[in-house]
Order: structure tokens, then C-alpha cells, then sequence
């Protein structure tokens, strides 16, 4: 097989086992005789190597039979050479191309037209009015094409090359139950986790109100105001079309009704069971009842303001790659791991995968009919030889899914020894789910988000669907938790602590799960439901989900805009 592109290239190293850095798949690219010159760098390598170096290849580039004019010094920036005719190059959408996307017809998941040039980016500047929510659609018109650009220099290229640095990275995890689980599903163990729950949001909320609590307001005299702070432990409808809530606190339960004809009454559609709100109000004459005038959730700030990096840096930001699947997009998948090691994504220094890195087995009903490996730790072989594609200078952080073989309940902690084994080549970052990734002084919340199909089935369609997941994820900021409601679909492992609590506001937050590709931003915050690289199953079919499969949101750490690149 000719090795005349980067992309042929890293699947021959992939075939024998080996990972690369960027730079040595360059050189490869660029040598009068690839194939040979692969050769020499392979037996250059020690027998213990995983990864193939610039040192390796640059000591095969040395014997006089290899080196030509052809060889590319890398100081100079030249792009390796390409063939036209290679189905494995960069897709047209990646080239700023005018030519209309597979989904131009198809609904946005951002409820905006969709994307007609998907290398377009979709620039999402910090909000000027702190109070608004920002959807931020695709860009259509292909001059908008950043490319791995800066602002300060007309060589994009020299630009980004310039600011490489492995010694300015820098990745801190937080919030990771990785080797700290403690529960065993005692029914004390529950609450500890719901007191812990109760405590901290409570916290967020008491600069707000005046909170007293449930058993304390229950003393008080009738026509007194009275606010208090409280998990949601029920809602109905009363005869006349008010609600009520019940609320609880660590002292007792006391209702509130909301009347029909209140400003505030369409928030009560927005209450999940468990969650933690404030009410402010007036207690009826005889005191069993606080009528609601006000209701909080914890939110985020409307004056925050994110935090960025400070040189120009990427992530790409994937989920649900589902190897072991029939429908595993191979082909979608080795597009973009070759558009990585293209001098285009040079600034792509980060990967974080938000999890299901396989299809798991027995998820859901006949699944097995639609494997294409059966063994799930077979699965993970595989998934670990997709992964070495992957450059080997590009720092990768995963969390695990609910097809990935950790327990169901959350927070999940990461993979086992067994599987980190499997997996090792890359070296890759593994941590729990949730947990929060700090890039570069970017903090970015990677939750894989079970949660969001019950807000999404609770809550109405405008304010949470499957067409614009980024809406069910601003439902989950604005509670503050990424999963409040418990006794549905969730599963939840009781713990010494709330894992699942958004005590700290991230900068970005990044889900996967639900297949659906939807970004905005939330109060400064972006939020980001990153797809899959999974084409439809016969179950999603018949549960009418329609994957938005094989896309790759690449964010810019300095300036926090998007770029969407499409690889199906």
C-alpha cells in the first residue's frame, strides 16, 4: 500500500501496533520513499516502544538512500504532501468549501439553519448582556472560516506553530469519585447524600432569601412573610389550577402554593422532583400554607465571566464513539484522527472524551444482533487501536458512559485496572463521571448526561428537547446538578458526598449521551452536546432517534468560540 498521506501512514503505524507523535508523520509524509522510510524508523524504535518518535523517524531520514529534497524541515512549516485522489484527506467540509453538507436539508440542532459549510465557525463572543441566554448557529458563509487563526499574525500557520509549547499545558481534575466511592446502597447512605445535596445548593441560594426553616415557619403566626429554602419533594395541580409544592429541609416539610394567575407560575414546569429552589411569601391566615410570590433556583450568576487560556490552544470535544457497534462510523472516525495530524489542527492540543467509548453488551434489548465484536473487552482492544490514531503529542482526558463497563449508578467512577491496561498506549487522562477537566485555566464540566433523557421527557419541549440538547443542559446549570431528580431512569450510588452537585460554575460544559450535536451559551457559560460517531441503530430507529454522527466541535481555549468540522 503507497504511504504517500499522513492518513495511510497512521493506519499502516496503527497495523504494527504503534502510536506517533504529529511531527514524525510528517516527516514520513514528506520522504521521497515513505514505505521505506517507515520501515527504517520502525526497527530505529526500541522493541518495548508504543509510540514513534521524531527521533526515530529523523535517524531513518538520515541514512543517505532516504533523505531528498522532498524531506520537509520542520521549522519551515510545509505542509505534507497530500494526494488528491486519497479518499482519507481532509473532507471538503474542513477546506472552507461552498458545497452543501449531507444535513443542509435536515433540521439545525440549534434550532437555526443548518450548516451549508460546516469548516464555518460558529464564533460565540462573551455575552454583552450577562442576563440573556446565547444560542449561537452555525455560521453559513464560508469567509467566516477561522482555520486555526490568531489575531495577531498574518500566518496563521507560524502563529499557532510558535505558541506549541508541552510545557505550558496544564490539566487539573476535580470532583473525581475514582477511588472514593464508599457507598453500598444503605438507606443512611441515601441521606447523607441528599443532606449533602441540600447543604450546598442551600448555600448558593442564601445570599437571596432570608431562609428559616421548614419546622421554624410552621410555628409562626398567620399573615407573616416567610421564605425558605428546600429540596423539591412533591408538585400537583390543586381542583382550581394552582400548584403545589411541598418542599423539604433537614427539619421537616411544609407546602407552598403557587397561584395560577402569578408571573412565576410557568416556572413551576420547569421543578424536577429533588432539585433545591428558595420561595419567598406570605403565610395563609392560619399558617399551613406559604403562598408563593417568588421562587430561585440556584442559577448561575448573571455576571459571570469565564476564564480562558492564554495563548492560542484547542480541544476537540467528542463523545460516544461506540466502537464494537455495527454501525461504528470507521471510516467518519479515521477522517478525523488524520485531519489531527495535519498542520490545520496544529493548535489541537487536547482531546476530551465525554464517554461510551464502546457499545457495551447487554444495554438494551436484542443488542447483541447489532455487534460487531461480541467481547467487550475486545471492544476496548479495538477502541484502544482507533485511539492510537490519534496523535500521540495530544493530551487526552476520558469519563466513561453507560455503555462502558463501569457500574450504572453515578457518579461513575472511572475504568479498572483491567481496562486502563487495555487502553494504556496513549496514555490518556481517565477520571469519573462527572468530573470537572481544567484546561489551561479553562474549567470544562464533562458529565456524559444519562440525566438529560428525564429532563428532557419531564420538562416541556421549548425548554428541553432532543433536537436542541444545549437547552436540557442549561435546565441542569440553572439547578446547579447534573442529574437532581432521582427514582426515574437516573441511578444513583449514595455517597459520603453530592458528586453530582455544579458547586463551582465551569466554563464550559460538555455532555454527550443523547446523539444529538447543540451548543450555546448559558449566563457566559458554553455549553456543548458534542454528537456521536455512530450511525442510526435499528433501536434508535425504533425510538425515533436520529444521530447527528460524526462531527468534531473544536473549541478555542483563548477566545472560547466554536468550530464545528464535520467528518461523515
Amino acid at each position: 500500500m503507497p504511504l504517500e498521506t499522513p492518513s495511510r501512514i497512521v493506519q499502516e503505524l496503527v497495523r504494527r501496533g504503534y502510536n506517533a507523535e504529529r511531527e514524525a508523520v510528517t516527516l514520513l509524509a514528506g520522504a521521497a520513499n515513505p514505505s521505506l522510510a517507515l520501515e527504517r524508523a520502525v526497527e530505529r524504535a526500541p522493541d518495548d516502544a508504543l509510540r514513534l518518535t521524531t527521533e526515530h523517524v529523523r535517524a531513518a531520514l538520515d541514512d543517505g538512500a532516504l533523505a531528498t529534497d522532498a524531506d520537509p524541515p520542520v521549522s519551515t512549516g510545509t505542509p505534507p504532501v497530500q494526494s488528491s485522489e486519497s479518499e482519507d484527506s481532509s473532507p471538503v467540509e474542513t477546506k472552507g468549501s461552498n458545497e452543501p453538507s449531507p444535513m443542509a436539508n435536515a433540521p439545525s440542532a440549534t434550532g437555526a439553519p443548518a450548516t451549508t459549510d460546516t469548516s464555518t465557525t460558529t464564533d460565540t463572543p462573551a455575552t454583552t448582556d450577562a442576563s440573556t441566554t446565547t444560542d449561537t448557529p452555525a455560521t453559513t458563509d464560508a469567509s467566516t472560516t477561522r482555520d486555526t487563526q490568531t489575531a495577531t499574525d498574518a500566518s496563521p500557520a507560524a502563529a499557532t506553530r510558535r505558541s506549541r509549547d508541552p510545557g505550558r499545558r496544564s490539566v487539573e481534575i476535580d470532583g473525581d469519585v475514582t477511588g472514593r466511592s464508599t457507598g453500598t446502597g444503605e438507606y443512611g447512605q441515601f441521606v447523607t447524600t441528599f443532606r449533602d445535596r441540600y447543604e450546598r445548593l442551600s448555600k448558593l441560594l442564601r445570599g437571596r432569601v432570608n431562609h428559616r426553616p421548614a419546622e421554624a415557619i410552621a410555628k409562626m403566626s398567620g399573615g407573616s412573610d416567610a421564605e425558605m429554602i428546600g429540596l423539591v419533594n412533591d408538585v400537583r395541580s390543586t381542583a382550581s389550577g394552582h400548584w403545589l409544592v411541598e418542599l423539604e429541609d433537614t427539619t421537616g416539610t411544609f407546602p407552598c402554593l403557587v397561584m395560577k394567575n402569578k408571573g412565576i407560575a410557568d416556572l413551576v414546569d420547569e421543578l424536577l422532583m429533588d432539585e433545591c429552589v428558595a420561595v419567598q411569601g406570605t403565610l395563609s391566615d392560619d399558617a399551613g400554607i406559604l403562598f408563593v410570590d417568588s421562587l430561585h433556583f440556584p442559577d448561575v450568576p448573571r455576571t459571570y465571566r469565564p476564564s480562558t487560556a492564554d495563548r492560542h490552544v484547542q480541544a476537540a470535544l467528542v463523545s460516544d464513539v461506540h466502537v464494537g457497534s455495527q454501525e461504528f462510523m470507521l471510516d467518519a472516525w479515521q477522517r478525523f484522527t488524520s485531519w489531527l495530524h495535519t498542520e490545520e489542527a496544529e493548535a489541537v492540543e487536547y482531546l476530551l472524551l465525554a464517554g461510551d467509548m464502546v457499545e457495551g453488551v447487554g444495554i438494551y434489548p436484542n443488542q447483541d444482533e447489532e455487534l460487531s465484536i461480541v467481547d467487550i473487552y475486545d471492544q476496548y482492544e479495538a477502541f484502544s487501536e482507533h485511539l492510537k490514531e490519534v496523535p500521540g503529542d495530544v493530551e487526552i482526558v476520558m469519563i466513561p458512559g453507560n455503555h462502558d463497563a463501569v457500574r450504572l449508578a453515578e457518579p461513575q467512577p472511572g475504568f479498572d485496572e483491567e481496562l486502563r491496561g487495555i487502553m494504556s498506549a496513549h496514555d490518556a487522562r481517565v477520571t469519573g463521571n462527572p468530573s470537572t477537566v481544567t484546561v489551561e485555566g479553562v474549567s470544562v464540566l464533562m458529565y456524559h448526561g444519562v440525566s438529560l433523557d428525564e429532563v428532557i421527557a419531564e420538562l416541556p419541549s421549548e425548554k428541553a428537547s432532543y433536537d436542541e440538547p444545549h437547552r436540557a443542559m442549561y435546565q441542569l446549570l440553572k439547578k446547579r446538578h447534573v442529574a437532581p431528580q432521582y427514582g426515574g431512569h437516573m441511578r444513583l450510588a449514595p455517597e459520603e458526598k453530592d458528586y453530582l452537585v455544579i458547586e463551582d460554575v465551569p466554563d464550559v460544559f460538555h455532555t454527550g449521551h443523547v446523539h444529538k450535536l447543540g451548543w450555546g451559551k448559558y449566563h457566559n457559560v458554553l455549553a456543548v452536546n458534542s454528537g456521536c460517531w455512530q450511525a442510526q441503530t435499528a433501536f434508535q430507529k425504533s425510538v425515533n432517534i436520529d444521530p447527528d454522527s460524526g462531527y468534531a466541535p473544536i473549541l478555542d481555549l483563548d477566545t472560547l468560540d466554536m468550530t464545528v468540522r464535520k467528518f461523515s
